[in-house]
């Protein structure tokens, strides 16, 4: 089943970007299907793309990292590669419990990427891995 919930889920995204392109907006059907799919955690991510906290991190080598304000102005490292997120409700509530899909930091991710609203920032290979192993690494070049 997780894996027919994923498979809705990217499609919803599909569906966002060609929705975006064509009218530069999300139709209420759209909206409908996406709060249907990921319910209470959609308002909080379309919030965070709003806001503009969403990052896209980029190497010289390729490799991309984001990062994501939260609503509480903490800064949360994501791989998108593998729908990893280093914010609690992550770790409780998607893989311990498995209630959702995605934090509200992913699902952000995803949507800022479709909507054409991430922000984008190089990085060197040393910072991703610093970013990577070591949580707390503040980011004092966010704007």
């Amino acid at each position: 089943m997780a894996l027919s919930l994923r498979h809705v889920a990217d499609q919803l995204f599909s569906e966002v970007r060609i929705a975006k392109e064509k009218h530069g907006h999300l139709s209420d059907e759209l909206l409908s299907a996406l709060h249907f799919v990921f319910h209470q955690p959609l308002l909080h991510a379309l919030d965070l793309v709003d806001q503009k906290n969403v990052t896209k991190l980029i190497t010289p080598s390729g490799r991309v990292l984001y990062q994501v304000v939260g609503s509480s102005n903490q800064l949360y490292n994501c791989l998108i590669t593998g729908d990893f997120c280093t914010c609690p409700s992550y770790t409780f509530t998607v893989l311990v419990k498995m209630d959702s899909l995605m934090c509200k930091h992913l699902l952000a991710i995803h949507l800022a990427e479709a909507l054409g609203r991430c922000r984008t920032r190089d990085i060197t290979d040393e910072d991703f891995v610093a970013y990577l192993c070591y949580d707390s690494v503040t980011d004092n070049s966010r704007n």
